[in-house]
């Protein structure tokens, strides 16, 4: 059958417009700025028309261009490309004012009306001569002057600026979003949609809502509506254009998406081969996303017939649709999107020879075994990962990282979606060695490597191949020995770039492939996702890869409190970080860093950035005053399960059976964008290691293994002090007393141990009906929780709980002394958080022994 591949570019994330100019640098057309210059969760609100007057050494000079508002930062656009977009965030913005306002500035203001004044502490120079580059950051006092082209917009522009100025400034971070969100609002409400821009004066309305138009990375809000012959949308900054408009006469298919976990999108399509949809909206509330689907789906009900997966199997079984088309559709059907960077549509390895100078297609040999995920083809990587399988407590899971994520989308697409790398990765590139050099090379870490188990993704098998040619000619970095990257490194058998994509689509509509295709649709969309036939195919990844697979509501691993008592962090086993209001009872974030569970969180000193363990073998920082992944550390071999804290110096444990100590700046006090790391210490244990904790004094570490050894460890020798094989399964937690005298710990043996830190002995244990996942205490009185729905008190002097109270299954206790008050004035602030998913808040006083419940939010 001859192929029918959709000429789907490469590009659907490229920079619109891009070329590259005769002098070798990226040029990029008209239009320029772009959305992805914005920070997460940001807005862009209003344009206006307008010089920079750049008062230097040589004189005074112009620069025509335009002054953009934005929810979190000013960008000044300009005209000519040659000068780089000022981006000014406006938490780092020292004073705004009109010039008549300041004395030193009047006779700036005699001389040029219109004239806006902004002091900040630091500024990004980005696309500078118009090269798509890792962001220059100018620090330092400096002063910043705009000119508008309409002078009596000043005030309201101002005032604007000033408003959003006081919303990044404020101290608490719920109400910074909360007050950005205010204003958003009121924008919203105070605008509607413009009838006149209906395509006929006859169209009849049938709803109007406001909405977000999505794409990756970003969202954008405005106003929806629908008549009896029209989708409209219409930006409220009119970017990229007035208003986008669907004839609902070539709407081919719809379909109700999820979007930040909430059931809230919805996608548009007017082609029937193609995964790029006409438009992603996001609603705010599934009431308005319900009405406007169903009257979109009555309408095609009359009009086109509707697609099953049924149908599309029986059209490619017929051979009317190629293995390409099915595999488009079948992603499609499985809620994958082109807008969704993490549910990034996804097709197979197919090729396993990238050695031979001729691709013979005739050979089984040349193909991947298409029964089998990528973890399962190498033998040896199989026998290893099967072993710590049948080690591992419920839920189990053979592969600790999944087939498709935005970080795998990005690392093949970088060469022509540079702009999204640089928005994830907070202004910069990946590191030179980890960039998507050779085919060859990522083909042998996809077999071979520990934690490396990704497919690849429709491009490899479509038309457009400058995914694979750094055209823009970006300055990726140079590998270990100097080498540059540019170009993909192709096989022997490709001559050009095209040529590989050629006999890459020759590969996927082969005879062996289309016999056995079936066979990794049955591992990625069908029955051997799941269950006993996954187990049996070697096809398990986590649960939470799977939609149902886990009680999200049970996925918290990690807490945090703010220092100043506003926020409330949380990790879970749901890949997210999210922050809560205390004040609001609200949730104020909700961010993914990657697909796999966050194991642990803690908050730096100063309240500005949050640290997070994962999964994923990495430690992620994420800046909670710009909303984003701040850096990352790649810290182990296997999953990091729990990290400390304690004067300057990170400790995380990993599965990797280390305890790794490492001396970190962090990048506020260096006045860099990244922080600083040195590996001190690597602490060896002789299993996986499930938690660890440090003293006060940050002179001892204590470590417990999912075997249920206890080591002390001295901090300043890093040498193991004492070791105890303490519990028969697990250790769940362990601290040291406020003296450093003992330590407690408790396991899933459900008993609690009391050892003696300068001996090493055990003092003695307690038992427990039910195992305790976590507790605090203070070296007397311990409080505890677990599944069985109940914080208990204990007395370890008398041996016994003296006190039970009943609530829910409780996975985290945080302690923070209220307000003033010393450990010794016995009163304890507990934060608890269970399940379902909920918080409280108790005091207890530890002389009188009672607790008092002061806060719950569910």
């Amino acid at each position: 059958m001859e192929m029918q591949h959709c000429g789907v570019p490469a590009s659907r994330l490229s920079n619109h417009g891009a070329r590259s100019s005769g002098d070798g640098m990226v040029a990029v057309g008209m239009g320029w700025f772009s959305l992805l210059l914005l920070n997460l969760e940001e807005y862009y609100f209003e344009q206006h028309t307008a010089n920079h007057i750049n008062k230097g050494c040589r004189g005074e000079r112009q620069i025509r261009g335009s002054l953009k508002i934005c929810s979190k930062s000013i960008i000044f656009e300009p005209d000519d490309n040659i000068h780089p977009i000022i981006k000014i965030p406006l938490r780092d913005c020292l004073n705004i004012e009109a010039p008549e306002d300041n004395e030193a500035n009047k006779h700036f203001a005699r001389e040029i009306p219109g004239g806006i004044s902004i002091t900040s502490n630091q500024v990004h120079l980005i696309k500078e001569r118009n090269i798509i580059a890792p962001y220059k950051t100018e620090r330092g006092k400096n002063e910043y002057f705009f000119q508008l082209d309409v002078a009596g917009k000043v005030e309201d522009v101002i005032q604007t600026l000033l408003q959003l100025y006081r919303a990044s400034h404020l101290d608490e971070l719920g109400d910074q979003a909360a007050m950005i969100t205010a204003i958003l609002q009121s924008r919203l409400a105070r605008t509607s949609f413009d009838k006149n821009r209906f395509q006929s004066i006859s169209e009849t309305l049938h709803m109007e809502c406001e909405a977000e138009m999505v794409t990756p990375l970003v969202t954008n809000p405005g106003h929806v509506c629908v008549t009896d012959a029209n989708l409209y949308f219409q930006p409220l900054n009119g970017y990229p254009k007035p208003v986008v408009q669907i004839t609902l006469y070539n709407v081919r298919r719809i379909y109700k998406r999820r979007h930040g976990l909430m059931p809230v999108g919805l996608e548009v399509f007017c082609t029937e081969n193609d995964l790029c949809s006409d438009i992603y909206l996001k609603f705010y509330n599934p009431q308005d996303r319900d009405e406007l689907y169903f009257y979109i789906a009555t309408y095609l009900e009359n009009h086109i017939a509707e697609h099953t997966a049924e149908s599309y199997m029986l059209q490619w079984q017929r051979g009317h649709i190629s293995n390409y088309q099915y595999l488009l559709h079948l992603n499609n059907l499985a809620d994958r999107s082109c807008n969704d960077l993490s549910q990034y549509p996804v097709f197979p390895w197919i090729i396993a020879d990238y050695s031979s100078s001729e691709l013979d297609l005739t050979k089984p040999e040349t193909f991947r075994d298409l029964s089998k995920p990528i973890g399962a083809l190498n033998k040896e990587r199989l026998e290893r990962l099967l072993t710590r399988y049948r080690e591992m407590p419920e839920p189990k899971f053979m592969y600790g990282s999944h087939y498709s994520s935005p970080g795998y989308v990005l690392f093949y697409l970088v060469r022509v979606a540079p702009e999204y790398m640089l928005c994830l990765q907070n202004g910069k590139f990946d590191h030179a060695d980890r960039t998507f050099n050779s085919i060859a090379e990522t083909w042998k870490n996809c077999l071979d490597g520990a934690t490396d188990f990704k497919e690849l993704i429709p491009e490899f098998y479509e038309n457009d191949s400058s995914f694979l040619v750094n055209g823009l000619k970006l300055d990726l970095g140079k590998r270990q020995g100097g080498k540059m990257v540019e170009d993909v490194e192709l096989p022997p058998w490709a001559s050009d770039p095209d040529d590989f994509l050629q006999k890459s689509q020759d590969a996927l509509e082969s005879q062996y492939v289309s016999e056995h295709l079936h066979e990794w649709i049955d591992l990625i969309f069908g029955y051997k996702q799941k269950g006993s036939e996954a187990i049996g195919a070697h096809n398990v990844f986590h649960p939470l890869t799977y939609e149902g697979g886990v009680d999200l509501n049970r996925a918290i691993t990690g807490i945090a409190v703010s220092f100043n008592g506003s926020s409330v962090f949380t990790t879970s086993q749901d890949s997210t970080l999210k922050m809560f209001s205390k004040e609001t009872k609200t949730l104020q974030r909700s961010v993914s860093f990657s697909n796999m569970a966050l194991s642990s969180c803690l908050i730096l000193p100063g309240d500005t950035t949050v640290i997070c363990s994962s999964w994923d073998n990495h430690i992620y920082f994420y800046s909670i005053a710009f909303g984003r992944q701040q850096d990352v550390l790649m810290g182990h071999d296997d999953a990091v399960s729990k990290i400390c804290w304690h004067d300057d110096r990170l400790y995380s444990a990993s599965w990797d059976s280390t305890v790794k100590v490492w001396q970190c700046v962090p990048a506020e006090i260096l006045g860099t964008r990244r922080h600083s790391f040195e590996l001190l210490a690597e602490l060896e244990h002789d299993v996986s290691v499930n938690t660890i904790n440090t003293n006060a004094a940050n002179t001892l570490l204590v470590s417990g293994t999912k075997e249920g050894t206890i080591s002390i460890w001295d901090v300043t020798s890093t040498t193991v002090l004492h070791q105890l094989a303490c519990h028969s399964g697990t250790v769940y937690d362990a601290a040291f007393s406020p003296d450093s005298r003992h330590l407690l710990s408790t396991g899933e043996d459900g008993c609690f141990k009391v050892i003696d830190v300068q001996t090493g002995t055990l003092i003695s244990s307690l038992s427990s009906d039910q195992p305790q996942r976590c507790f605090k205490w203070d070296g007397n009185t311990v409080l505890s929780g677990g599944q069985s729905g109940e914080l208990l008190v204990w007395d370890l002097l008398e041996g016994k709980v003296i006190e039970k109270f009943k609530g829910h299954a409780v996975f985290r206790l945080e302690c923070a002394y209220m307000d003033d008050c010393s450990p010794l004035d016995g009163v304890l602030g507990l934060l608890v958080v269970g399940l379902p998913l909920i918080f409280k808040i108790w005091t207890y006083d530890t002389t009188t022994m009672k607790c008092c419940n002061i806060y719950v939010d569910e």
